[in-house]
C-alpha cells in the first residue's frame, strides 16, 4: 500500500484525444519532471478509494509504475508513480483505461469449459484438469515428449514462465516450446546475442535525457510506447533538443518530428543500414582504437558495406541519397546517439542482419555503455523479457546456451534431472515450426496460454485449420473466450493483472513487483496455480524421487528463479520481493550482497562473448546456419563484441503486375495486440472501433479512390475489406493495423467481412531469429463501395 498523490490529469476525453498529455519540457542531462496521471471509474472520487495497491502497467514494454485503486473489492482505477524511473508518474491511454477496465469486463471466463458434442460447455476444474492430464499421459506413453507443444505469451509473470519452462524442459522434455514473443521480440534477443554474446538491453530510458541525437529504426514510438514518446516530446520541447532521425515507410507522429525521415520501401532495411555503415567507415568517423581493443569482424563488415553507396541504397530503398548521407553524418559526428529498434525491422526481411547493423554503428563509434550513447533493441510486450530469461520460449533459462554441455549440466543439477531429459540435441522449435508440427500431426497436444494466435499469426486461414484438426488436443487458458479459445478442446479461466502477485521485467531490465489487489472472478485461477496443478497431477519427479516442483506460491518460484539466474548475465540474486516492495523498481543484474544495479551494460567495453559464457555461438546471418562451438572458439571473441554482417537479398515477396502494392502491418495508439483488453475499454474501443487501410494520396488518386471508400485488399493468401484512409504513407505501400479479429460486421450489416490484417501475410521468417515476416506481402486494391454511399 502506498501514499496517495494528487493527480495532474484525470479527464477521460483529454487523455483519449491528447494521447501523450501536457508537456513538461526539460534540458539535456536534467531530471525529467514528474507528472502524475490518474483515471478513476465514473462516479468514483479519490477519497472513495479504499486502498491503493502497488503494481506496474502491462500494456506495453515500458512497465510504467502505478497504483491500482480498489473499492469494495473491485479495481476502479489507476494512477502513475512519480518516483518510478520508467514513467515518473505518467500513464498512457491503454494503461489509464484498459489495464483495469479489461479485468472488470462482464464477459470474463469464470469457469472451465470442455468440448462435448462439438460445443464448449461448462465443467469443473477437476474434470477439465483430469481430461488434460489423461490426454497428456497417454500421448507421452504412446509417442513421447515430442507429442507435446506449449505456446505462451509476453504477458505472464516471471514466476509463471519459469514454472512452465521447468515443466516443459525438465518434466516433459520437449523442445516444442515458444511464445508470441517470437512475433514481437525474437529479433531483439538474437541481435543482442549475435553482437554482444547475450540478451539484455545495453541502454536505459535515462539515455533519452542525455542523448544529442535519437535514431528510431522501424519504431513508431508514439503508438507503441506512448509514455516514452512523451519523454522524447518533453526533450524536443526543451533546451538542446536531440536531432531526430526516423526510418519508417509511414509518416507517423514520430516521423513528423524528424530532422531526417527515411521512408524506405518495406523489406529494404538492410540495404539502408549497410549504406550508413559504409558512410561512417568511409568518412573516418569510426573509433579505430576502441574497435581494435573491443571488437572483432571489422574486415568482413567493411567488405559487406563497401558496395552500398548512398546512391545504390537510395535506388533500392526508394529514398534520397542526400538524406542517407545526412543521417550518416548525424550518427558519425554526434557525441551521444541513442538508437531504438522495433517491429519495422524485426518483422521485415533479413531482420537480424539489419538489426545487428544498428549495433555495429554504435560499436564503430564506441558509443555503448555511456549516458546518452546507447542501444534499445526494444520489446513489444510487457513481459517478453521474462519469457526469454526463464525458458518458456525457445531459450534456456538464465541466458544459457543449448549447445554448451556445461550449461545443460548446470540446469540438470539445479532441477535434479538427467541432462538427457533437457532437450538440447537440436535448435529449439520456433513458433511457426511448432504450428507446422501440429499441422503435420507430430505435435498432438498443444497448450496455449495468454495469447491469441488465431489473430496474431500469419496466414490466418491456415492457422484456423490447424487449431481445429481432430488429431490435435488444444488447451487454451485466457481471460476471455478469444478467437483462439473458441476453437479449443479445453478452456481454462485465468486470473489477470491485479488479480495475482508476481514480478515482471520491462525492456530496460527494470523489475517490478505487481501485488494482488482483488480476487479473480468466479473460479478463475492464476496461470501459476494452473501450471502447478498440472505438474502435481502429472507427478513429475527428480532422479532422487522427490517432486520436480514443490513450490506453493509465486515467491517460492521467484526464489528458485533467483538461484537459476545466479552467476548469469541476468543475475537476480540481489533482488528480493522485499527489495522490490521497498525500492519499487530495480534493474538487473544485481547479485547477492549488492545494493545497486548498473543503469547501462558494457560500460567497461567487456562483453559476455567468451565460449563458456555466451548465450549462443552465433549464426550465418544470411542462411541462419549455426556457427558451432569449435568455429566460435576459433574466432576467439573472448570478451569482445562481434561485428556481424550479411549480404542484402531483399524482401521475401515483392510487388508484381498482379499484386502491385507492398502490404505492411503495424500498431495503433489506442490498442494492444488483439484487443483482448483494450477492445473491452469503452473509451479505447470508441477511439478505434474497427480496422482501416492506408494508401498515399498519389496511389489513391490514380485509382479513383477517396478517403472513406470501402476497399478490398487481396494477397495470394486471403482478403480484407475496410474503409480507406489517405495518409502520408510512401507511395506503393498499403498499411493496416493488425489488432482486429478476422470478422467484423458494422451495425445493421447483412453480411460480415474479413478484417484481420494477418489474413494477407506470408508464412516466412527471418533466417536467424525465426521471427515472422509481417511487413512485406504483395497485394492488390479494389474499390468495393464509394464512401458517400456508406
Amino acid at each position: 500500500m502506498t501514499e496517495r498523490r494528487t493527480a495532474d490529469t484525470a479527464s477521460t476525453p483529454d487523455r483519449i484525444q491528447d494521447v501523450w498529455g501536457p508537456r513538461r519540457p526539460f534540458a539535456r542531462s536534467s531530471h525529467w519532471p514528474e507528472r502524475i496521471d490518474q483515471q478513476l471509474a465514473e462516479g468514483v472520487a479519490e477519497e472513495d478509494v479504499d486502498r491503493w495497491v502497488r503494481s506496474a502497467c502491462v500494456l506495453c514494454s515500458n512497465g510504467c509504475g502505478c497504483d491500482i485503486a480498489v473499492k469494495d473489492g473491485r479495481m476502479v482505477g489507476v494512477r502513475g508513480h512519480a518516483d518510478d524511473p520508467v514513467n515518473r508518474g505518467r500513464l498512457g491511454p491503454k494503461g489509464l483505461f484498459a489495464s483495469w477496465q479489461g479485468m472488470a469486463n462482464r464477459d470474463r471466463l469464470t469457469t472451465p469449459l470442455v468440448r462435448r458434442d462439438g460445443r464448449l460447455q461448462p465443467a469443473s476444474w477437476d474434470e477439465a484438469m483430469s481430461l488434460i492430464v489423461e490426454r497428456s499421459r497417454a500421448l507421452l506413453d504412446e509417442i513421447g515428449p515430442l507429442s507435446h507443444g506449449f505456446y505462451t505469451s509476453g504477458q505472464l509473470f516471471l514466476e509463471e514462465y519459469y514454472a512452465l519452462g521447468v515443466i516443459g524442459k525438465a518434466g516433459i522434455g520437449t523442445p516444442h516450446m515458444d511464445g508470441n514473443t517470437r512475433l514481437c521480440t525474437a529479433t531483439a534477443a538474437f541481435a543482442l546475442k549475435e553482437s554482444f554474446g547475450a540478451d539484455g538491453q545495453p541502454g536505459c530510458y535515462g539515455d533519452i535525457d542525455e542523448c544529442e541525437a535519437l535514431f528510431l529504426y522501424g519504431h513508431n514510438l508514439a503508438a507503441t510506447q506512448t509514455v516514452t514518446w512523451a519523454r522524447v516530446l518533453d526533450r524536443l520541447e526543451g533546451p538542446e533538443p536531440p536531432v531526430l532521425v526516423v526510418v519508417d515507410p509511414r509518416r507517423t507522429p514520430v516521423a513528423e518530428r524528424a530532422t531526417v525521415h527515411l521512408a524506405v520501401k518495406p523489406g529494404t532495411n538492410l540495404a539502408l543500414m549497410l549504406a550508413l555503415v559504409r558512410e561512417v567507415l568511409a568518412n573516418g568517423w569510426a573509433d579505430d582504437a576502441w574497435l581494435a581493443e573491443h571488437t572483432i569482424g571489422l574486415d568482413e563488415l567493411r567488405g559487406q558495406a563497401e558496395p552500398w553507396t548512398p546512391e545504390r541504397a537510395a535506388e533500392e530503398c526508394g529514398v534520397d541519397a542526400g538524406d542517407i548521407r545526412e543521417a550518416a553524418r548525424i550518427f558519425g559526428t554526434t557525441g551521444r546517439v541513442l538508437s531504438t529498434v522495433l517491429q519495422g525491422f524485426y518483422q521485415s526481411a533479413q531482420a537480424t542482419a539489419a538489426s545487428c547493423q544498428v549495433n555495429n554503428l554504435h560499436l564503430l563509434r564506441g558509443m555503448i555503455g555511456r549516458p546518452g550513447a546507447g542501444i534499445l533493441q526494444m520489446n513489444g510486450q510487457p513481459t517478453a523479457q521474462n519469457n526469454r530469461e526463464c525458458g518458456a520460449d525457445g531459450d534456456l533459462p538464465g541466458f544459457r546456451n543449448w549447445e554448451n554441455p556445461r550449461h545443460i549440466d548446470e540446469l540438470a543439477e539445479l532441477w535434479g534431472v538427467d541432462p538427457l531429459v533437457i532437450p538440447h540435441w537440436a535448435p529449439p522449435t520456433h513458433a511457426l515450426q511448432l504450428f507446422r508440427w501440429v499441422e503435420q500431426g507430430s505435435i498432438r497436444f498443444l497448450w496455449i496460454s495468454a495469447t491469441n494466435p488465431a489473430v496474431s499469426l500469419p496466414e490466418l486461414a491456415r492457422i484456423r485449420d490447424i487449431l481445429v484438426k481432430p488429431e490435435a488436443f488444444v488447451v487454451v487458458q485466457d481471460l476471455y473466450l478469444t478467437e483462439t479459445a473458441a476453437l479449443a478442446d479445453v478452456v481454462l479461466p485465468a486470473a489477470g493483472w491485479g488479480e495475482k502477485t508476481g514480478t515482471f521485467t520491462n525492456t530496460t531490465r527494470t523489475v517490478h513487483l505487481s501485488e494482488q489487489a482483488v480476487d479473480p472472478p468466479g473460479e478463475a485461477r492464476s496461470d501459476l496455480d494452473i501450471f502447478l496443478d498440472y505438474a502435481r497431477r502429472m507427478d513429475f519427479r527428480r532422479t532422487d524421487g522427490r517432486p520436480l516442483i514443490d513450490w506453493h506460491g509465486p515467491e517460492d518460484v521467484y526464489r528458485a528463479w533467483q538461484e537459476c539466474s545466479r552467476g548469469r548475465p541476468c543475475d537476480y540474486t540481489g533482488i528480493s520481493y522485499d527489495d522490490l516492495r521497498r525500492e519499487g523498481a530495480i534493474q538487473w543484474p544485481r547479485r547477492e550482497g549488492e545494493t545497486t544495479s548498473p543503469e547501462r551494460l558494457y560500460a567497461d567495453g567487456r562483453f559476455p562473448t567468451h565460449r563458456d559464457e555466451c548465450e549462443n555461438y552465433g549464426h550465418d546471418l544470411l542462411t541462419g546456419a549455426d556457427v558451432g562451438g569449435e568455429a566460435y572458439a576459433a574466432l576467439a571473441p573472448d570478451g569482445r563484441a562481434i561485428l556481424r554482417s550479411a549480404p542484402y537479398t531483399g524482401p521475401h515477396e515483392s510487388p508484381d503486375e498482379e499484386y502491385p502494392f507492398r502490404f505492411t502491418t503495424g500498431r495503433a495508439i489506442h490498442h494492444f495486440h488483439t484487443r483482448t483488453k483494450t477492445g473491452r475499454s469503452p473509451e479505447l474501443d470508441a477511439a478505434a472501433p474497427s480496422v482501416w487501410l492506408e494508401m498515399s494520396a498519389t496511389d489513391a488518386a490514380e485509382r479513383g479512390l477517396d478517403d472513406g471508400d470501402l476497399v478490398e485488399v487481396r494477397s495470394r493468401r486471403g482478403r480484407i475489406v475496410a474503409p480507406l484512409r489517405v495518409s502520408g504513407i510512401r507511395s506503393g505501400t498499403v498499411f493496416a493495423p493488425f489488432h482486429y479479429g478476422y470478422w467484423d460486421a458494422p451495425p445493421g450489416a447483412e453480411e460480415r467481412r474479413p478484417t484481420a490484417a494477418n489474413e494477407l501475410t506470408i508464412t516466412e521468417w527471418d533466417a536467424v531469429s525465426k521471427q515472422p515476416v509481417f511487413k512485406t506481402a504483395a497485394v492488390r486494391v479494389a474499390l468495393i463501395e464509394k464512401g458517400e454511399r456508406r
